[in-house]
């Protein structure tokens, strides 16, 4: 059987990943190729209650108890993620990278704690290629400003979205070859021919092996 790739979305609020998710699965659907797509927090409707638990306005959880919130989000949706591992296409908007470069990077969570998690979450599974979005302090906060609702994780200050951010790139440099760093402050029609250029690739290198 063909290996179907594990495609990750990532990148602080506002940079794009959502959007290039959404259209990846507008062109998946148009070839007729089979696939299940995921966000984090979130996914199904145990992950969806904590999803709303984390983000809401009105949280202020301890780092350590926001961390573990994100991870058994994670565990609820990993039955379901390794049952379609090798058979389907499976997109996820945010998974492991978020966590180390939101708890770790930019709370300071230990990152020896959140790998022993994830690394008893994912078993076997893995991820073959990430999409990093980035953006600049600028259009983040510009973009944010036109959303109709911000939930908690769209309120901190520029220093730790910077924090962030920076996370993110030094878990790509370590493995570029896996890796798409996609600048959202440029064009966005020639991002989304990047991305799906770079998704021809992955699924008919797979599907030819």
């Amino acid at each position: 059987m063909s290996k179907k790739p594990v495609i990750v979305f990532e990148g602080i609020e506002a940079s794009g990943k959502s959007h290039h998710i959404l259209n990846v699965t507008k062109y998946l659907k148009r070839k007729k190729l089979e696939y299940i797509k995921l966000r984090e927090p979130g996914g199904n409707s145990n992950s969806e209650k904590i999803r709303k638990l984390i983000l809401n306005n009105k949280s202020n959880f301890d780092r350590n108890t926001d961390l573990l919130l994100y991870l058994a989000a994670r565990n609820e949706n990993m039955s379901l993620l390794k049952k379609n591992y090798k058979k389907k296409i499976i997109l996820i908007d945010r998974f492991v990278d978020s966590t180390i470069a939101y708890q770790h990077y930019g709370f300071g969570v230990d990152i020896k704690f959140i790998n022993f998690i994830n690394k008893y979450l994912l078993k076997k599974f893995r991820v073959d290629f990430t999409f990093l979005n980035i953006v600049n302090s600028k259009n983040m906060m510009k973009r944010l400003k036109i959303r109709k609702k911000l939930n908690r994780y769209d309120k901190f200050n520029n220093q730790f979205y910077t924090n962030v951010q920076n996370g993110f790139i030094k878990l790509a440099k370590k493995n570029m070859n896996r890796y798409k760093i996609i600048n959202s402050n440029l064009d966005i029609k020639s991002n989304e021919d990047q991305v799906i250029q770079k998704i021809n690739q992955l699924i008919w290198m797979n599907l030819n092996l």
